[in-house]
């Protein structure tokens, strides 16, 4: 599959009004949404049981570890946050964090392999340097993290300078998330993210400086006050700074949903045109700076480890994006962290209240979860398949699999008479122009999602 080729502006144009509609991003399937309250605590320990009898049979774990708190509020953030100033709170929820490390070293035994290690949030780097040297502590000694281990964190380029960057470089994270989103004043005053440029720009030299080992930039598309014009602009500034990878998301507009976004004035937000509009340029743009499109929403560099996954055909996708690392089992730590362990999904407390009070009480925080039966097994594998790879080969998955989705592939008759996919007996593919709507093409799979008429709550495909 050819994503390296920009479609033709006016045929995408022409496919919007029909498939820009509203859909999941597909890090799971079945989608988060889909988790049911009667998988809990019991459940979970009963997967991670099911883990520790494997023995050294047991792949290197991923984890992930959430940090809920930011100083201030980012208009258009759909994230679980705490908004505070008071940074003593990070002593209570580091404790907490302390007590669920210990249940699973309880359940799985010390030493675990770890081979992928991340830090999201919130903000990360609300945590100072003491508080992560603790954080970071308490992991390697739970866990045997990997010398070759990927260790990335989510940066806020307004809470860290050159001295910030060393810490990180000497607790051992080699990789950074740098959340930029856009350059343009006017849109950062827009949604409460005021950052200049030169700020960024003398962050990432530090970050090249310390030998970090990739570097990553996070954009948006569609938010309040934004043109294709100045986004244009954006996306060459970020060109210019040459990060290892770039990942560009669709502003979802959610206002019943996410309280923050109601500060955001719906009249500034830019018409469904003008955001395919930015997202073509985008496309075109990166690739003209010698960047590789890796699917939907990721770019990377050519040399990197992402782009290479791609071309060999070992991408992965899971809870936090485009992965190199094959599927594994992820431990999600943190207030409303989601885990995936023997098959199972997994999502703690949503509160900081209670996942504080579960672990209090010595029992792990899983409010919710779920365990996918086989035909959500088999669809996971195509919409998977679909979204890192771009095709599906049924062979590679079962002699009875196109039977089996006999009605799917009847529908997706449809996208293939409007150039976005071809299908063949035994084989999908998507076409160039198909990048564009992978989720919409994705959600033919989507079985939950077809039997559900409320599709309100997913952002939009384009």
């Amino acid at each position: 599959m050819n994503t390296e080729t920009v479609a033709a502006p006016d045929r995408v144009s022409q496919l919007l009004a029909g498939l820009d509609v509203p859909g999941p991003r597909y890090t799971s399937y079945p989608t988060a949404d889909r988790f049911d309250d009667d998988f809990g605590a019991a459940r979970y320990r009963e997967a991670l049981a099911a883990r520790a009898a494997a023995g050294q049979a047991a792949a290197p774990l991923s984890i992930y570890v959430h940090v809920p708190f930011c100083e201030s509020i980012c208009y258009y953030c759909a994230c679980n946050k705490v908004v505070t100033r008071h940074h003593e709170q990070a002593q209570p929820y580091l404790a907490a964090l302390e007590r669920e490390i210990a249940l699973h070293v309880g359940a799985l035994g010390r030493g675990q392999p770890v081979s992928q290690l991340h830090l999201g949030g919130g903000s990360p780097t609300f945590l100072s340097n003491a508080e992560l040297d603790r954080l970071l502590a308490t992991l390697r000694a739970a866990f045997a993290i990997a010398p070759q281990a990927e260790l990335s964190i989510e940066v806020d380029p307004r809470t860290v300078d050159a001295a910030r960057l060393r810490h990180l470089a000497a607790l051992g994270f080699n990789r950074l998330s740098f959340g930029v989103q856009d350059f343009d004043p006017e849109v950062q005053r827009a949604v409460h993210r005021e950052q200049p440029y030169e700020q960024v720009h003398a962050l990432m030299r530090e970050a090249r400086a310390l030998r970090f080992g990739s570097i990553n930039v996070d954009l948006i598309y569609g938010l309040p006050r934004q043109t294709p014009e100045s986004f244009a602009v954006t996306v060459a500034q970020v060109a210019g700074l040459r990060p290892d990878r770039i990942a560009l998301y669709a502003y979802a507009h959610l206002p019943q949903r996410f309280k923050p976004q109601r500060r955001i004035h719906a009249h500034e937000l830019p018409i469904g045109s003008e955001r395919v509009h930015m997202l073509r340029s985008a496309i075109s743009g990166f690739q003209r700076h010698g960047y590789a499109y890796i699917g939907m929403d990721h770019f990377a560099l050519p040399d990197d480890p992402l782009a290479f996954a791609k071309r060999q055909g070992r991408l992965h996708r899971n809870f936090q994006g485009y992965s190199t690392q094959p599927d594994c089992d992820l431990i999600g730590l943190g207030v409303s962290a989601i885990g995936q362990v023997g098959g199972c999904y997994a999502q703690n407390a949503k509160t900081l209240a209670g996942y504080e009070a579960a672990l209090a009480r010595g029992v792990f925080a899983t409010e919710r979860g779920l365990a996918p039966d086989a035909d959500d097994r088999l669809r996971r594998t195509v919409i998977m398949a679909l979204m890192c790879q771009g095709r599906v080969d049924f062979d590679a998955i079962g002699s009875d699999v196109a039977a089996r989705l006999r009605g799917e592939l009847e529908r997706l008759r449809v996208h293939e008479a409007q150039g976005l996919v071809t299908v063949e007996p035994g084989r999908i593919e998507l076409t160039p122009l198909g990048w564009y709507f992978v989720r919409a093409i994705a959600m033919v799979f989507d079985r939950h999602l077809q039997e559900d008429a409320q599709r309100d709550r997913y952002s939009r495909v384009v």
